[in-house]
């Protein structure tokens, strides 16, 4: 860019060139010339006359001088800047230097002023904003501390899942989700080994999903006892049922051992991934903040009132749990109690089998539980049993029981008893009846219970972690409670067809194997023995449903009015009569009475038709 060269010009008319600075002597002031400070675009270095033509094509600006020349002088009193470009020198120099400026100077020194005046506004703005949000932050993180976490200390909290339990699905859930990568942290109210009377049997179906899960090494080293099928006694007589393992590997089979040597197992074996923590506490509550779940709140063994908090909490605290009634509405029956005794140095009849003898008033159980302890398990109607302390138990199983097993079984039997280790638990039945929660789930004996006679409850609950597994594989980020929730909505109904049948089954069973004053029922029982005693598809088909090995509730279905349909044409053949007519119309009605309820409760829909229910094919949400 080149500079206008300035030219200081007099309004007056030209002058001669003699004349280049007439002074004119003033009466009584002097005045000040008329300047015009005038820019041109100079064509060469030499300077050039200024003519009159020059001066109009050049661009001039009236200086306060001028305003004072017009007010108080004549032009014949003013200096004149001639065509030579000289003038006084003095005069010349001071206002060369006042007046020599170039205009993209001052409009580029007016442009850094608004520039900066914006800057700083911007600035303070940008600080009041900031400053402000800084004190929104400590006011919701205050708020936020008061509610138990937000949505930022979750992220940050070190842990994915919590797992409230560490029992059986406890346990195997916290291995499952630690080797998925997931950060699971668990809070057991005991981390000693549990002693119970239950949860010793797992089926072939079971320990298929044990395989599934990477855990079948935790039957190993406890003294597991294989299990082939069962053996069933009524009245002198009996029959063996075997599972139908012919097409799996030979290693498939059931297992029996001690309950708390199998789940400590699990336990070390979920403890040395480096993502999972076990830790001793009672969990007394869910941390809830805006209707979806974000921790629990609990207490160490020491007394201290501590809190964790986790994207997704599983509630998997048994059969007792504290906390179920959050997350769903539960209609829990005790039908009846389980009064355990082990017998020490003990053959049962057939080995490798479980063996359930059909007495009065209710089934009892034998099955091996270790090499040299057989678990026996007598089933007492009502929730109420004799006392143990007076000696009325030991006198009910003494008079009542012992006369009704096997001659094997009789002298063992009562020499536990002679022991005094006897101990109960309530047998509890609670259908899947869940409130989907976000950043909550429920699992195991927490969310769904059947009566124990068929020994299904640790299959259903490994078949539930391998469902859950497979649906949590494909998410990398859980953060967003409501859309996971949404997303496991299809659990529920995926574990339908494996839940279902066990559940109806124990049910049905232990209904028709119950004894009865109703001479219906009587025949129901007689036709189940002797429906099963056929063999063939007649009890390889019932035993695949009891093992879950087969989990087709419509095969179940259709066993058990086969039976029913059996038990009718025992009374009609040889010959019909009115009554035994009428008994058989009872026996049919009888059975529908038993095992249409335990369906209802369980779900029509979510039991023959998943696959029409939208749940069961929702997809996962995007991450």
């Amino acid at each position: 860019m080149q500079l206008h060269k300035p030219i200081f010009q007099t309004h007056l008319p030209p002058q001669p060139s003699s004349q280049l600075f007439a002074q004119t002597h003033l009466p009584h002031k002097t005045h000040l010339p008329s300047i015009s400070l005038c820019f041109h675009k100079p064509t060469s270095t030499t300077p050039k006359t200024t003519t009159p033509e020059s001066l109009t094509s050049s661009t001039c600006i009236l200086t306060q001088t001028e305003k004072i020349t017009k007010q108080g002088h004549s032009p014949s009193s003013s200096c004149s800047y001639s065509s030579s470009g000289s003038c006084n020198s003095s005069f010349n120099s001071k206002m060369a230097t006042m007046m020599a400026i170039d205009p993209h100077v001052v409009w580029t020194f007016l442009a850094s002023l608004l520039g900066f005046l914006l800057l700083s506004l911007l600035r303070r703005r940008n600080y009041g904003n900031a400053t402000a949000k800084d004190k929104g932050n400590v006011k919701n993180k205050n708020k936020t501390s008061e509610d138990h976490v937000s949505e930022e200390c979750l992220k940050s909290s070190g842990t994915d899942v919590i797992i409230v339990g560490a029992g059986v699905a406890g346990a195997a859930l916290a291995h499952t989700l630690g080797k998925e990568g997931r950060r699971v942290r668990v809070i057991e109210r005991d981390l000693t080994e549990p002693d119970r009377i239950v949860g010793e049997l797992l089926q072939p179906g079971g320990y298929l999903k044990l395989i599934d899960l990477g855990l079948e090494d935790c039957v190993e080293e406890i003294d597991a006892q294989r299990v082939l099928g069962y053996a069933l006694f009524k009245d002198g007589k009996n029959t063996t049922l075997s599972y139908p393992l012919e097409q799996f590997h030979s290693d498939v089979a059931g297992r029996s051992f001690h309950n708390g040597r199998f789940i400590q197992r699990m336990r070390e074996k979920a403890a040395t991934l480096p993502n999972v923590q076990l830790e001793q506490g009672t969990v007394t509550s869910l941390l809830e903040e805006n209707g979806i779940i974000k921790g629990v709140q609990y207490k160490t063994k020491d007394g201290q009132e501590l809190q964790a908090h986790a994207p997704l909490t599983i509630v998997c605290d048994g059969c007792f749990s504290n906390l179920r009634r959050t997350l769903c509405k539960p209609q829990v029956e005790a039908p009846s109690c389980f009064v355990g005794l082990i017998l020490e140095n003990c053959e049962l009849p057939f080995i490798n089998h479980g063996h359930v003898i059909l007495a009065d008033p209710s089934p009892i159980l034998f099955y091996q539980i270790s090499s040299t302890e057989v678990r026996c398990l007598v089933d007492v109607p009502g929730q109420k049993v004799p006392p143990i302390a007076n000696g009325a138990m030991a006198n009910y199983l003494k008079n009542v029981v012992a006369p009704q097993l096997p001659p094997e079984l009789h002298d063992p039997f009562v020499s536990a008893i002679d022991k005094g280790n006897i101990r109960t638990m309530p047998n509890r039945s609670m259908p899947a009846n869940p409130q989907p929660t976000p950043g909550a789930l429920l699992m195991g004996d927490a969310f769904n219970m059947r009566h124990p006679l068929t020994g299904g409850g640790m299959t259903v609950a490994l078949s539930d972690i391998v469902i859950l597994r497979d649906l949590l594989k494909p998410l990398r980020d859980i953060n967003d409670a409501p859309s996971l929730c949404n997303y496991l909505e299809s659990f529920y109904t995926l574990r339908k067809p494996v839940s279902s049948t066990i559940n109806t089954l124990a049910g049905a069973l232990y209904k028709v194997f119950s004894a009865s004053p109703d001479q219906a029922r009587k025949e129901m029982r007689q036709a189940c023995f002797d429906y099963l005693s056929l063999g063939g598809a007649c009890s390889t088909g019932p035993v695949a449903l009891l093992s879950g090995l087969n989990p087709r509730p419509l095969s179940l279905v259709l066993h058990f009015f086969a039976v029913a349909i059996y038990g009718v044409g025992r009374l009609l053949l040889p010959f019909p009569s009115p009554k035994r007519i009428w008994i058989g119309v009872r026996l049919i009605w009888g059975a529908a009475g038993i095992i249409f309820p335990i369906i209802k409760a369980e779900g029509v829909r979510q039991m023959f038709f998943p696959a029409t229910i939208p749940a069961y094919h929702r997809a996962p949400p995007a991450n």
